[in-house]
């Protein structure tokens, strides 16, 4: 079972957070919610998660990829923290999964882990998506790297890490569970 890493940091877009927890729990996917500041973490919309662990608890040997969700300040905030730039760093270089949503991947831009790849984010993010090439499509995956606009799209997003860690069949099964 791969064990995936969705650091919260103060700001975090709670739908997008708890689809991709839900989904990736759905799918027997052990998921270690980690907070960047704290173990509890308020969202953009006053909506508190309490986390697994923190972030510089997390036994980085042990993951097999990192999701980051979106969100204002959120994606800021996590974009600040240069234990989140190591890790994806360190995912990417072993061709691990390595997501984010909304504004989050300006995380990876910030990471370098963008760099020559397709992407896609939440509109008016793009310019911040320099080594990058944007994609207008709700969910674009390349390589190991799969990137999401918002919230609106966050099951698809939730849906597509599934494939890539469980299969197809896992997804399509989840897709009928889940009415998508």
């Amino acid at each position: 079972m791969p064990t995936i890493l969705v650091p919260l940091a103060p700001g975090f877009e709670e739908t997008e957070a708890v689809t991709i927890i839900d989904i990736l729990r759905r799918a027997d996917i052990k998921v270690l919610v980690a907070g960047v500041e704290g173990k509890s973490v308020t969202g953009a919309h006053n909506i508190t998660v309490e986390c697994d662990t923190l972030l510089d608890q997390v036994d980085r040997k042990n993951l097999d990829g990192a999701v980051l969700p979106g969100g204002m300040p959120g994606a800021k905030n996590l974009l600040k923290n240069s234990l989140i730039r190591d890790i994806l760093i360190e995912l990417d270089r072993q061709q691990f999964l390595v997501g984010a949503i909304c504004a989050a991947p300006i995380v990876l831009e910030a990471a370098g882990v963008l760099k020559g790849r397709k992407a896609t984010c939440y509109p008016g993010f793009e310019k911040d998506l320099k080594s990058a090439t944007f994609v207008h499509e709700n969910v674009v995956k390349d390589g190991n790297i799969i990137t999401s606009r918002g919230v609106g799209t966050a099951l698809h997003f939730a849906l597509a890490l599934v494939k890539v860690l469980c299969g197809e069949e896992k997804q399509e099964h989840l897709k009928k569970a889940v009415l998508a």
